[in-house]
This record gives structure tokens, sequence and C-alpha cells, in this order.
């Protein structure tokens, strides 16, 4: 079945209302610009989500008949709960956002700001399975401007979530539109997902690129200037 079909289809705000995943397949589904989290997602601290999910993980590896009783194996409930909460998944926290300083354009810099090859490590959402690549980003002073380090801390930020790569640009974007108080922004993404080149249909050479322009960078001109920019 195309997606186009189970998206006609759909009876709900949910385009996946009464399809399986099966149904579904590997397509890029994404069901709006905000990570969708539970209301009470952040009832537990996150020292008790490790718990909860070492014992779920050691449960997930006993049914694969791994032995848990292993050196090697016995201490990696604990290490991927970790992982999931300090690192790979920290960006759900809204605790772990960057906090973001911004300063007078005393340098009267009118022209556009880009910062290129900011390198990021997400997972896609379907499969839990990495997304590695690059973004870049710019925008043009509308009177302030941000550090250069805080640039890529949100690029990190909104990365490390489980994502759909859209909706990674989009936040990104839509976190510099209002942090800086202007619409000119943009945002490129060139990225390779795991999910496609180890998995699936296993395409090792194709990679992903979406991108965001907002303001003054809907010009084709701007775009154009964007890109010289990246590519040089």
């Amino acid at each position: 079945m195309e997606l186009l079909d189970v998206l006609t289809k759909s009876k709900s705000n949910n385009p996946l209302n009464g399809y399986s995943f099966e149904e579904i397949g590997d397509d890029h589904l994404s069901t709006g610009i905000e990570t969708p989290l539970r209301k009470d997602a952040f009832e537990l601290t996150d020292e008790e989500k490790k718990r909860k999910i070492a014992t779920y993980f050691e449960k997930i590896m006993d049914v694969m008949g791994l032995d848990l009783t292993d050196d090697s194996l016995k201490g990696t409930p604990q290490r991927v709960a970790k992982m999931y909460i300090d690192e790979i998944f920290s960006g759900l926290n809204p605790n772990n956002k960057p906090k973001i300083a911004l300063f007078d354009n005393k340098y009267k810099y009118n022209q556009m700001l880009v910062e290129k090859n900011i390198t990021f490590y997400s997972n896609c959402e379907h499969h839990f399975v990495p997304i590695i690549g690059k973004a870049h980003v710019a925008y043009i002073s509308s009177g302030k401007v941000i550090g250069l380090s805080k640039l890529n801390r949100i690029v990190q930020y909104y990365a490390k979530r489980p994502q759909v790569q859209e909706r990674l640009t989009n936040q990104i974007a839509n976190e510099l539109q209002q942090t800086l108080d202007t619409e000119d922004v943009a945002v490129i993404i060139d990225a390779k997902h795991l999910c496609v080149s180890s998995r699936g249909i296993k395409d090792e050479t194709s990679a992903t690129v979406t991108s965001f322009y907002g303001g003054s960078f809907m010009d084709p001109r701007k775009i154009q200037e964007l890109q010289n920019y990246i590519n040089a």
C-alpha cells in the first residue's frame, strides 16, 4: 500500500490510525514539529528512568538468549540506560536545553553569518538506530548576535532525541528564529541514516538532505549565496 493511500484513508489526525507498522513500512512519517512526548514524561527522575530502562533492557537481552552472567554482558543494561538518559537522548529533557546569551550587534554586521559542517549524531525514531550528519545554519542579525558555540549546542540539543530529519531541521530553525527574534534563518541538514544503510534496503551510499529557509533566505539569490559559502 502506498503511503499516500494510507494518509488519505486515515480517519483522524493520527496518520497511523487503523494501520500496522508493516503497512507503513520504512516510510519517513512524522506527525508534527514537536517531539511526541506524553504529558507525564518528566514525572520520573533521570535516575528512576535509568533503573527502569536497565530492568527492561535486561529482559530484552534475556529474551534474545544472551548470557547475562557473562562478564562482558552483565553490565550492559545499566550502560545502555545511562547512555539513553545522559547522552544520546538527553535532548528530551528541557532541563538540558542550552542557556543562550545574546549580544548587541556592535559590529553592525548585516550580512548572513554561516556556521557550517556542524557534526551531529541522532537516532531514527522508527528503529532507534543512528542518524549521522552535518548541519549548516545561517542567520542575519536583527540587532542581536549569538555566540558561535551556541549554534552548535542548539543543533546537538535537538539531535539528541529520537528524531525524523524533517522535524530536526524545523526544530533547529524555529529555535533560532525565536532566540534571535528574526525570520532570517536558514538550516540545511545532510545526513546518513543507518536504518537505510545497515538494514532494510541496505543502501550504503545514499544520503538525505533537508532544508529550511525563512525571511530573506527565501530569496533565490540568498540561497545561492548560502550554498556558495557552504561549498567553499
